[in-house]
């Protein structure tokens, strides 16, 4: 360890408190990898850091991303620097641990305890301020900051202003790390270097399954071992290479693997892929993974052929099926389905699996079935990595030409003939390739939602991604959420407002719409203003409240095309106010939980036809609803209770107000297809349209590498009548994450590459759309039919003949049913045909036979 002591001079300048403690002293967030932590001990005795931890917390989560559990000691007066392992090499210099798990950017905190107590931390714990604290030259983005004095923050949920207790300095600034304020002395002199192990090629050495074992640790932890094999793949993003032992070096268990990683801490790899080494080294396990490091010596021992990759197929029968052949050479025969796309900007990784997983809860039910399938999930995944440590590359590798906005990998692709190396690494088995990856665009995007037929009227619903405006007049950012500045803005609404023109539908409901209200400056009249010009439509309106709906920052809107239906009636919403009770009197709607949902009569201008729309947004399952509403492990996450009963008031409020009409209840409901919320609401007569067309399972969201829709079109029974297609347009949930409108963790140049302005990547969540084909309303009539005569001939043949008067213009005579023919007002005819029947009946109908306005029975007896 390299320790810097402060001189007693500053020591007694920086006297801590009585109880004082370590706290963090320096920080870094600079360019590439070039982020590091200090630690300084102010106390007088040494502190042994068994009991520390960091924790991470990335953008705004109260769940820790990454934990550093701590080992070691640090003196009095002295100071402990860790860094990334990826960092520059002057950095590193001056370091104590590196460690390769993700740390922290601008907008994360960070956290230092003893024995889980907070003793540090710098952030806000829950809060995502949009690319750092602070301003000026004191931010916690592409700045060093070092503390002014012996200070603590030790309540990490308070808001945080680095000014208040740290000094800025210029980004990858590293002259002080160590030092704690600019004063100590260096680094000791290095000790005498032990002599050269001597090495032989061909001699005995430690097989490297039995470095590997049978269980999921190496036996042999800790153990200095000389190891003879050859080279499968070099590594320079992970600061190693992978070795392996040929066939007649094996001992044929299939239960250990015969492939180690070796871990030289540098870029510089100096062996190459079929070279055979052999190491003095000591075996260590860094999160889960076996390796080889601190290598003492090594020997060029010639070079050889590679081993045969080992066949390998998802899904396993279990995890140690992958642990048991990590380090080795495999291949897939089957073609692999990507099934995740979140974090390839980020990391350069895609998650694959043998055909898509879709969400437990979205294809079964919540219980046994879900824990079981989600077990199965478990064994069906692999992660394909590129090999790279650092986090935001500046090339994402995947797919074959480097991802861009016009060259994308999406959930759903394929990838054949994968070939690798297997790696374990935060808490994944991965894939490092050593070929190139053949990707096939199994899921290409669509240029507008394909539905079979369009009907007359199409009704949508878009979560619109915290769609906040600032001020509504250029300024204000950042808002509590959505775009952090006006750049981020326009690259938002860009997006937004060019998969709604291809959507070409004349009714949207929208989710997470900034909750400010209906004036010219609110977020839902940008939007529509946007819309006119971007589709060059100006009959686009928005449905109004009297002011915000509900207390929460977003809301769910309406907006309509004016030239195709009109509200018919007033704006009614379903908030705890008006819900329905439960046995208690509580109302079943909590609106504390629950956006209000709104709820309006629409007029198809074409032919006076009436229908409603309902649009929602439940409870999220990420966020607490506490005890009484917890996650009880079947699968529906947190608050399903909340949902569920705001389903039933849904249910009851529809029927009250929209049973004489089709009707559909839309937007995110935050349940999956097979979920309580969506049950209830089937039992209140609203059925999920995919389910009636047939269209399972159907996705319109992936969350953590799982398919599912939390986004639903559920139609009572008069729509369903009406109904003629329906879709879920997949733009969003399969797109890589780094293409959308932000532009933290990305470079200038990617900034350019990663963005366009179209409809993919606008939002996490997919539009659905659903088409109709209303009847138009009924006009009053005085159609009656009368019969003259009946005929009953020979061989079952039979000869009616009707008259009817009134105006029947545009309606159908129908004969059991069955369509007859078309009518004009008044008239007669004769209608010949074989029956065999006692009697049969007449109706004259609009369109569909329970819109009739006339019906007459014949008998024949």
């Amino acid at each position: 360890m390299k320790i810097r002591t402060l001189s007693a001079t500053i020591a007694m300048l920086l006297a801590p408190a009585v109880n004082a403690e370590l706290f963090i002293s320096e920080y870094v967030e600079g360019s590439g990898n070039n982020k590091a932590l200090e630690l300084y001990n102010p106390t007088n005795s040494a502190i042994a850091l068994d009991t520390y931890s960091i924790q991470v917390y990335f953008n705004g989560n109260t769940s820790a991303g990454t934990t550093i559990n701590l080992t070691g000691s640090i003196a009095a007066g002295a100071t402990f620097v860790i860094a990334d392992n990826d960092s520059a090499a002057e950095l590193l210099a001056l370091t104590d641990l590196q460690v390769t798990q993700s740390l922290w950017n601008g907008d994360d905190t960070i956290i230092l305890r003893k024995n889980g107590v907070v003793l540090d931390s710098i952030g806000q714990l829950g809060v995502d301020p949009g690319s750092a604290w602070g301003s000026g030259s004191i931010t916690t983005a592409n700045d060093t900051l070092r503390r002014a004095a012996v200070s603590y923050d030790a309540n990490p949920n308070d808001s945080f202003d680095p000014a208040e207790q740290w000094l800025g300095f210029a980004q990858d600034d590293f002259s002080d790390i160590g030092l704690f304020n600019g004063e100590g002395g260096g680094p000791g002199p290095d000790p005498e270097p032990e002599p050269e192990p001597i090495l032989a090629c061909g001699e005995p050495a430690t097989p490297i399954y039995a470095i590997q074992g049978t269980g999921m640790a190496s036996p042999l932890v800790g153990e200095v071992v000389q190891v003879e094999a050859v080279v499968t793949q070099t590594l320079s993003g992970l600061r190693g290479y992978n070795i392996q032992a040929l066939a007649a070096e094996q001992d044929n268990d299939p239960a250990s693997s015969e492939g180690v990683f070796v871990y030289v801490n540098t870029t510089d790899i100096a062996v190459a892929e079929g070279q055979r080494v052999r190491l003095l080294a000591t075996v260590a396990e860094f999160n889960g993974h076996t390796q080889l490091t601190n290598v003492a010596a090594s020997l060029d021992c010639g070079s050889s052929p590679l081993p045969a990759p080992t066949p390998l197929s998802l899904p396993v029968s279990s995890l140690a099926e992958l642990e048991a052949v990590e380090g080795m050479l495999v291949s897939f025969e089957q073609p692999l389905t990507v099934n995740d796309t979140f974090t390839l900007g980020r990391f350069g990784e895609l998650t694959l699996a043998n055909g898509r997983r879709y969400t437990p809860t979205q294809v079964v039910a919540p219980g046994a079935d879900a824990i079981t399938l989600a077990a199965e999930h478990a064994l069906n995944k692999i992660v394909l990595d590129d090999a790279n440590s650092s986090q935001n590359p500046e090339t994402v590798p995947y797919p074959t030409g480097g991802l861009s906005a016009a060259n994308v990998v999406r959930s759903g692709d394929t990838v054949l003939n994968l070939t690798g190396t297997v790696h374990y690494g935060f808490n994944e088995y991965r894939i490092m390739p050593t070929q190139s990856v053949s990707f096939i665009h199994s899921n290409p995007r669509t240029a507008a939602p394909e539905l079979s037929a369009d009907g007359n009227v199409k009704v949508a619903s878009f979560n619109v991604l915290n769609y906040f405006n600032g001020n509504g007049t250029g300024g204000g950012f950042p808002t509590a959420r959505g775009a952090d500045d006006t750049v981020e803005f326009e690259r938002q609404r860009a997006k937004i407002l060019a998969a709604m023109v291809a959507m070409d539908v004349s009714v949207i409901g929208l989710m997470e719409i900034e909750n400010d209200g209906y004036s010219q400056t609110s977020a839902i009249a940008d939007l529509v203003q946007g819309l006119r010009a971007a589709s060059g439509n100006s009959s686009w309106q928005y449905v109004s409240a009297a002011g915000p709906v509900g207390t929460d920052e977003i809301a769910v809107g309406l907006i309509y095309r004016a030239d195709q239906v009109q509200p018919a009636g007033e704006l009614l919403i379903l908030d705890s106010v008006n819900s329905a009770k439960d046995g208690q009197g509580v109302a079943l709607f909590d609106d504390g939980s629950n956006r209000p949902m709104l709820a309006q009569r629409f007029n198809l201008i074409e032919n006076n036809a009436e229908f409603a729309v309902m649009v929602n947004h439940l409870k999220s399952k990420g966020s607490s609803c506490g005890a009484a509403d917890p996650d009880t492990g079947d699968g529906q996450g947190n608050c399903n209770l909340t949902r569920t009963r705001a389903a039933e008031a849904i249910g009851i409020f529809a029927a009250e107000h929209f049973a004489d009409i089709p009707a559909v209840v839309m937007g995110d409901l935050n349940a999956y297809a097979k979920e309580d919320p969506i049950t209830k609401l089937a039992q209140a007569g609203y059925i999920n349209v995919f389910e009636a067309l047939g269209k399972v399972p159907g996705h319109g969201y992936v969350f953590s590498g799982l398919s599912g829709s939390l986004d639903h079109a559920l139609l009572n029974d008069m729509a369903l009548q009406y109904l003629a297609d329906a879709t879920k347009w997949n733009i969003n949930a399969d797109e890589p994450i780094a293409l959308d409108y932000n532009i933290e963790f990305k470079s200038p140049q990617q900034q350019l590459d990663y963005y366009a302005a179209d409809a993919y990547r606008s939002s996490d969540h997919d539009p659905v759309i659903v088409s109709f084909n209303l009847a138009g309303a009924l006009p009053p009539l005085d159609a009656n039919l009368e019969l003259l005569r009946t005929v009953r001939a020979r061989f079952g043949m039979s000869l009616v003949q009707l008259n009817w008067s009134g105006d029947a213009t545009g309606l159908t005579l129908y004969r059991d049913n069955e369509a007859v023919r078309n009518l004009t007002a008044p008239g007669r005819i004769n209608d010949n045909f074989r029956s065999e029947a006692p009697s049969v009946t007449y109706k004259i109908c609009q369109q569909a036979t329970s819109s009739c306005s006339a019906e007459l029975v014949v008998n024949f007896n």
